[in-house]
């Protein structure tokens, strides 16, 4: 369900023009923030071929790292649907939580505890500039939609979100939702 307002929690979906953009070619973002600073998601469909114990040692798990988008790129992020179990979550909305305290995380995934459909990691985060995700909306980079996956989120297909919110959309959308990624292949 399309909205013209980002707000925390909202789904950003890349309209089909943006082709050209790597980070960004269809891409479904959650927006974990968004106020007049700024706004900061992750990508949710892009997996990298990285496994968490890849990057953390102390892990003992191979849950599935995913490209959060461009900026600190070196950095793990990660969002979660267990927060009376990690302390300092920040809720991002509807059951999704953001950040808290990575040793206990460490902890919980070795004890099985936390499984990989309550977590998921990120090298980087997708961030805007005040005012920038407004622009970019304003010439129809994004769809903005509501999360009607709540927490369940984690549990949807990565490669296939795009495609089913196209589909979702409707109307001319529908085309683009069996195009292939790159239209010179078309």
């Amino acid at each position: 369900m399309p909205t013209s307002h980002p707000k925390k929690g909202n789904l950003l979906i890349a309209e089909p023009s943006l082709t050209g953009d790597v980070s960004f070619n269809r891409s479904i973002v959650l927006l974990a923030e968004h106020n007049t600073d700024g706004s900061v998601g992750f990508i949710l469909n892009k997996p990298l071929q990285y496994t968490i114990n890849d990057l953390v040692d102390d892990i003992k798990a191979s849950f599935k790292v995913y490209n959060g988008g461009p900026v600190e790129q070196d950095n793990l992020y990660f969002i979660h649907k267990v927060p009376h179990l990690i302390e300092d979550s920040v809720e991002i909305s509807n059951g999704i939580f953001w950040g808290g305290n990575f040793e206990k995380i460490v902890d919980l995934i070795n004890n099985e505890m936390i499984t990989k459909e309550d977590i998921r990691f990120f090298l980087g985060y997708s961030g805007w500039d005040s005012f920038q995700l407004d622009d970019e909306l304003s010439s129809k980079s994004w769809i903005v939609s509501h999360n009607i996956y709540e927490s369940d989120i984690l549990l949807k297909s990565t490669t296939a979100l795009w495609k089913e919110k196209m589909n979702e959309l409707g109307g001319d959308y529908l085309l683009w939702s069996n195009a292939p990624e790159n239209p010179a292949l078309n």
